[in-house]
């Protein structure tokens, strides 16, 4: 196990990546009573959907050779495909390194306040730096101990993500994408690795389990057998194929979760303002 991490730590990336209180009080306030929307009629116009993606090197697109936003565009083309999205407009606030505590700062600032006042969609990768930070600070004394009572503050640090988001705007989606380990297809062996990845990824579904609005998008089985390669050239950041099929995954949630209500909200809007 030591000499696992050890080999861990010689690499300069892990990819993808409120006291109790406090975790449930937002929750509260948008579970009050669910809307019911008439069906969207054929020659409804189309809406133009506003989406910020936020957190770590996955949002910003460590490893795409296009250096356009890694999974972004290639979600952007499937959305504008979809029946009711004229337009996607992407706002991508992803920064290489970043953990929780990281993006929780960001979260106050200004300009990314103002960007998710106005956003239909927030997209959050999150979490991967986290864990190679225990990795960081534990190398002498690796245990899986030591990762479940970290896991703890990365629980609580994920509500204050969350919650501040819903506060800056409470009618937007959220979606958190999971964290996946680089090190399976070379470390197959090794099952305390793919543990505290799935862990992670369980703890993440129970906090965002507690949100109307907000879904989970697991991506951890798409690299484990993989029958091409889906990394770049660091081993730990997807390619251009890994990104795409990251998009994919996140789309087929969108369709069946997101989108139809994004859309029956704008004709109500429209119906409205007419």
């Amino acid at each position: 196990m030591k000499k696992v991490f050890t080999l861990l730590l010689l690499s300069t990336f892990f990819l993808s990546s409120c006291s109790p209180p406090d975790r449930w009080d937002l929750h509260k306030e948008r579970t009050a009573s669910a809307v019911v929307y008439e069906e969207v009629p054929v020659d409804f116009v189309p809406k133009e959907i506003k989406i910020v993606s936020a957190g770590d090197s996955l949002t910003e697109g460590v490893g795409d050779s296009t250096k356009n936003g890694g999974y972004l565009p290639y979600l952007r083309t499937l959305l504008e495909e979809e029946k009711g999205i004229k337009e996607v407009d992407f706002y991508n606030f992803g920064v290489k390194g970043n953990q929780t505590t990281q993006l929780l700062k960001r979260l106050q600032k200004e300009e990314m306040r103002d960007t998710l006042s106005t956003a239909d969609l927030v997209i959050l990768t999150i979490g991967g730096n986290d864990i190679m930070k225990v990795v960081k600070d534990n190398i002498s004394n690796l245990q899986l101990s030591i990762f479940d009572k970290e896991r703890e503050e990365y629980i609580n640090n994920l509500y204050q993500i969350i919650n501040t988001i819903i506060r800056v705007n409470p009618e937007a989606y959220i979606v958190l994408v999971g964290v996946y380990n680089p090190f399976s297809q070379w470390f197959s062996d090794i099952k305390e690795l793919d543990q505290i990845v799935s862990d992670w990824n369980v703890a993440s579904q129970q906090v965002v389990a507690n949100y109307s609005n907000a879904y989970f998008v697991g991506i951890e089985d798409i690299f484990l057998h993989p029958t091409e390669n889906l990394l770049h050239s660091d081993n730990f950041h997807p390619n251009d194929k890994g990104y795409e099929l990251i998009a994919e995954r996140l789309n087929e949630t969108l369709e069946e979760r997101t989108l139809p209500d994004l859309v029956k909200k704008a004709y109500m809007v429209s119906k409205e303002e007419n």
